[in-house]
């Protein structure tokens, strides 16, 4: 299985970037550009992406104390996708978010490594210099 990990810094108050990521119905707000929109549906989300493809996360896990998401994707394409974005506290006005995707087959993981790459830099871009 393909374990594919970004870890990013963001100029934000880590309650600021929480309260973003934990939004599970927004995520085109966390992420606009590589996400364009989100619809909620029965403990899920439709994701659609800046290229066109559509996925449904379902919530798997939004633990407030630790600060991490959990959600996981099912359909054709992945055997297997498990996600986690957790949140830490990197100093004053900082934020590290660690991103952690697993998947199956372990051939789709440069495709979903280089979506993450986007994914992040339009997290980064959302929410630097913002304050909780």
């Amino acid at each position: 299985m393909a374990s594919i990990h970004k870890d990013i810094s963001i100029d934000a108050h880590p309650d600021h970037v929480w309260a973003a990521v934990r939004d599970f119905g927004a995520v085109h707000r966390l992420a606009p550009g590589f996400v364009v929109d989100t619809k909620l549906e029965d403990g899920a989300r439709i994701v659609t992406f800046a290229n066109g493809s559509v996925a449904r996360e379902v919530l798997v896990d939004c633990d407030e104390a630790r600060r991490r998401l959990v959600y996981a994707i099912v359909s054709e394409r992945v055997t297997h996708y498990s996600a986690s974005v957790q949140v830490f506290d990197a100093g004053p006005g900082r934020s590290r978010v660690s991103w952690i995707v697993d998947v199956l087959p372990n051939d789709i993981a440069p495709y979903i490594s280089g979506q993450m790459d986007l994914g992040v830099l339009a997290m980064q871009k959302a929410l630097a210099g913002t304050t909780a």
